[in-house]
């Protein structure tokens, strides 16, 4: 069990973008944490106090700044990593080995493919294992999905089983709502005519590498062993134009799409990490929805004994893709005080408590 620390923890957050200006909200606000540097890379927002930048009135006296180095010298106890990283990884590895070396743990929503270190590929592995081991330092990759949504649920589901046949693990969404073109609407595909070249995620072991070592996480908890990664894409073509916050999709051009990747073991696919992302509920209307009166869910289906399903909504009745967000920011934001007491090196969430919660009940409740 994590001890609550005695002292307020020193963090640095760095990035105030989509997560990062939640991860820096919930830091502030945190009992256990002191907000004690901030990175920015947008010239409009340097030199801003942290407050200003995530929506709170009370200034912090913490100001934001592109000075890396800086920020590396003030021998944080942890820097919070939310800048996006999978587009610029060897930018993301020159930042993360810097703070391990000096001794600053690390937690971070880049560089998806080391959730579960033990299958990542060596070129990002090994950088980073020599980085802490230099510094005596503690690295975690955590979020939604890839993260929580393939580890942490699957892994707690399935202590109800007597047996595991197979284990299936869903997001399905609504991205209407998220105002992501650049990245995530490019990545995904959304808006590309039928006949584009297929985007980058759906290039030949781009799945695998990224869904690919949750596979092997819960084969490993499994105790059996993949033999082979199997992936899958579809897309559907809108034959009508489609106006979302994410962008407008014109007729003939992609609005939603449909991918997986399997972990076969003797042959059968019994570990499945499969996604289904529409840009208004009209979309792929021949694919599986969320439960009905939800935009989205995070689904875990177990076939055994005895037969489970587990179903996860963020934000019911709101804006399902803003509560992944937030949830996103607060998975690292609480994974803080459990990896700085963990052991030095690469690590996942099956190497962390499952209670991760200390400092959330705020208020007169705390008594």
């Amino acid at each position: 069990m994590t001890q609550t620390p005695s002292q307020p923890l020193r963090v640095v957050q760095f990035s105030t973008g989509h997560v990062g200006e939640h991860s820096l909200r919930h830091i502030i606000e945190s009992p256990h944490l002191e907000l004690v540097g901030l990175h920015a890379s947008n010239p409009t927002k340097i030199g801003r106090d942290a407050a200003e930048l995530c929506g709170l009135d009370a200034p912090t006296g913490v100001v934001a700044t592109d000075d890396r180095d800086a920020l590396v010298a003030l021998g944080a106890d942890c820097v919070l990593y939310t800048a996006q990283g999978e587009t610029r990884p060897r930018e993301v590895l020159e930042d993360l080995t810097a703070f391990l070396a000096a001794g600053t743990n690390v937690v971070s929503t880049a560089l998806i493919w080391l959730i579960h270190p033990a299958h990542g590929e060596a070129w990002l592995r090994e950088p980073l294992e020599a980085a802490c081991r230099e510094g005596g330092a503690t690295m975690l990759v955590t979020g939604i999905d890839p993260g929580f949504s393939g580890d942490v649920l699957p892994l707690a589901a399935m202590r109800l089983s007597q047996r595991v046949d197979k284990v299936t693990v869903q997001e399905i969404f609504d991205y209407a709502t998220y105002d992501d073109a650049e990245f995530t609407g490019v990545t995904f595909g959304f808006g590309q005519h039928a006949d584009a070249e297929p985007p980058v995620l759906f290039w030949p072991g781009v799945l695998a590498s990224t869904w690919g070592g949750l596979v092997h996480g819960l084969a490993d908890a499994l105790g059996v062993e993949v033999e082979e990664l199997r992936e899958s894409h579809d897309t559907w073509v809108t034959p009508e134009r489609i106006d979302c916050a994410m962008m407008t999709v014109e007729p003939g051009h992609v609005a939603a799409i449909r991918f997986g990747v399997e972990g076969l073991v003797g042959g059968e696919p019994v570990i499945v990490m499969e996604h289904v992302n529409r840009l208004t509920e009209a979309a792929a209307p021949d694919w599986p929805y969320p439960p009905a009166g939800h935009p989205g869910v995070h689904r875990v289906l177990v076939e055994g004994r005895p037969g489970i399903e587990v179903n996860v909504h963020l934000e019911p009745g709101g804006d399902t893709n803003l509560g992944g967000i937030v949830a996103t920011a607060a998975t690292a934001v609480n994974a803080v005080p459990a990896v700085c007491a963990a052991a030095p090196g690469l690590i996942g969430q099956q190497d962390l408590p499952l209670a991760q919660a200390q400092g959330l009940m705020r208020g007169p409740m705390r008594g």
